[in-house]
């Protein structure tokens, strides 16, 4: 691979990464923050992106946000009151939620899959705008400059929000449920904002991501959940949980970034289409088992000497 290739392969790896950033930065809330793992992501992700497409199809570009960022709030919603006003499950509310959403997205799209080849998008109209600044060099640029302003909005929000009353109080129900509760505080309810909130950036991570493609297939948010968990724990590599937020959400970035790339190399290397969701549960389990191993390292090598002396 030479160096054009290689740089061209990373520009459009971080592309993809600062899209899927969004989602990371979602797992972050609902994850990290709030000690949920929410298992409807996938199907969140498409209802974004099937909404955000419809709406741009029928002219209103800038539109199409807001409306996929509210329907990630609905499926937010939904999830959250199930776990905290129905007894369900966490786990098991987002998989029937996640299972839901797959008929809902059809019935959205109206089709099983949409194309966007003629219609204007938030990426389109960025291009138009760099044109107009008379800059070539920034021309190739736009799909960049809208993941990096999209990025940096919710790791703004973030950074904001979960220093207020609001953002501690999801924090603490993550931390201690039963310590917000004695602090007159309904977990329930902080449960239900940081969901509706964390889902929001999920769709519009779909809703950017079906515009960047100009298109959306009824299956695209398969696995999604799995890159965003590997990419927020290679973020944890870099900043970890004793860090500030700012840092931590920059790190989940980060991570996002770095797994695109290792995917963009593993189909340079023209790996079987089939083996790529292999490629991501593998990335998953090492970095999981990582810092696991490096404890485990010093006793094992101990054990190995020890059998070696005694050998001898």
């Amino acid at each position: 691979m030479d160096i054009s290739k290689f740089l061209t392969l990373v520009q459009s790896s971080s592309e993809i990464g600062l899209l899927y950033a969004l989602t990371v930065l979602s797992l972050f809330l609902s994850y990290s923050m709030l000690n949920v793992c929410d298992l409807s992501t996938d199907g969140c992700w498409t209802f974004g992106g099937a909404v955000g497409a419809v709406v741009a199809i029928a002219g209103h570009p800038w539109l199409s946000i807001p409306a996929a960022m509210l329907a990630g709030m609905l499926s937010g919603f939904v999830t959250a009151v199930l776990q905290t006003r129905m007894g369900v499950n966490s786990l098991l509310a987002g998989i029937v939620v996640n299972t839901a959403l797959y008929s809902v997205n059809i019935s959205v799209m109206g089709k099983a899959q949409l194309s966007m080849n003629k219609t204007s998008t938030v990426f389109t109209m960025m291009k138009e705008a760099l044109q107009n600044t008379g800059i070539p060099v920034l021309y190739p640029l736009y799909n960049l400059f809208v993941g990096l302003i999209a990025v940096l909005a919710v790791i703004l929000f973030l950074s904001l929000f979960l220093r207020t009353r609001l953002g501690l109080a999801i924090r603490a129900t993550g931390n201690n449920p039963d310590m917000v509760r004695s602090s007159s505080i309904n977990p329930k309810n902080t449960t239900l904002v940081g969901l509706c909130i964390s889902n929001a950036f999920t769709a519009l991570s779909g809703c950017l991501f079906a515009q960047y493609q100009k298109s959306l297939d009824i299956n695209a948010g398969s696995g999604i959940l799995t890159v965003a968990l590997a990419s927020l724990l290679i973020g944890g590599v870099f900043f970890g949980i004793r860090r500030r937020i700012p840092l931590r959400a920059l790190g989940a970035v980060i991570g996002a970034v770095i797994f695109r790339l290792v995917y963009g190399i593993a189909l340079r290397l023209q790996m079987p289409s089939h083996m790529l969701k292999a490629v991501s549960s593998a990335i998953v389990v090492l970095t999981i088992s990582i810092p696991y191993l490096k404890k485990q390292w010093p006793m094992l090598q101990r054990r190995l000497s020890k059998g070696g002396n005694g050998h001898a």
